[in-house]
């Protein structure tokens, strides 16, 4: 599991992905934080928080999570090199894990630049330091689990065809819907009592509870038991392979 870990590391960075995507993150949040001009930008705000960042970075990654997942099984399977992925001696779960582990590596990547940001207004807050360390915290564990749900569902889209931009779509409408569309099918006022919990099965409400700062259990045990689901759904896609 290690080696192919490695080797999906390695593959990104050794061509264009892993840079660009990083860039692409920075240059987009840098470009809200400080120099567009508007209820964004953390000079006009007169307020010294990284409120611009949780709230771009969900809809940046939105379309930078499937960018990097879409590859990680739908490029094996068009290539042919699945079967020779599957014969190894590990299992499924840990071929999963591998490419999983590996596109949420690059997440990780792009964010650790990011804490640049956290600095800045650090040293910008009047006295310095006058920021909200915890909300602030609190807010990059969320953003780090919502990423990890989309790393998720992009692994599992790209284990669902051979085609990169299929997987890519179908990546992005699901952590979309993911992220808003169970908030959104709640506002509908269709289902009465159990409008609190179709809002509660999105990412949205946990990504804001998080962003206060608490770390509640709850918000956790959603986040992973997301993640579990897709991974163990790529899981069976892959074990189909053999049949």
């Amino acid at each position: 599991m290690i080696v192919l870990l490695k080797k999906e590391i390695s593959g990104f960075f050794n061509s264009l992905t892993g840079y660009i995507v990083i860039l692409v993150f920075l240059l987009i949040n840098s470009l809200f934080l400080w120099v567009f001009p508007g209820q964004f930008n953390v000079l006009e705000s007169g307020y010294a928080n990284l409120e611009t960042l949780f709230v771009i970075s969900p809809w940046v990654f939105l379309f930078l999570v499937p960018a990097v997942t879409m590859r990680l099984f739908a490029e094996e399977k068009s290539s042919g090199t699945i079967e020779l992925i599957i014969t190894r001696p590990i299992s499924e779960l840990q071929i999963v894990m591998a490419k999983y582990l590996a596109g949420l590596s690059l997440v990780l990547f792009s964010l650790l630049p990011s804490l640049i940001y956290f600095f800045s207004v650090y040293q910008l807050g009047s006295p310095v330091g006058n920021i909200d360390t915890g909300g602030t915290w609190g807010s990059y564990i969320g953003l780090f689990f919502l990423a990890a749900i989309y790393a998720a569902i992009g692994v599992f889209s790209s284990s669902l065809t051979e085609n990169q931009i299929v997987a890519f779509i179908v990546a992005m409408l699901l952590s979309f819907f993911f992220f808003l569309g169970f908030e959104s099918i709640s506002t509908l006022g269709w289902f009465g009592k159990i409008d609190n919990l179709l809002i509660n099965l999105g990412i949205n409400e946990h990504y804001r509870s998080m962003s206060r700062g608490v770390l509640d259990t709850r918000d956790i045990i959603y986040f992973l038991g997301v993640i579990c689901i897709f991974i163990f759904a790529t899981k069976t896609i892959v074990e189909r392979r053999k049949w």
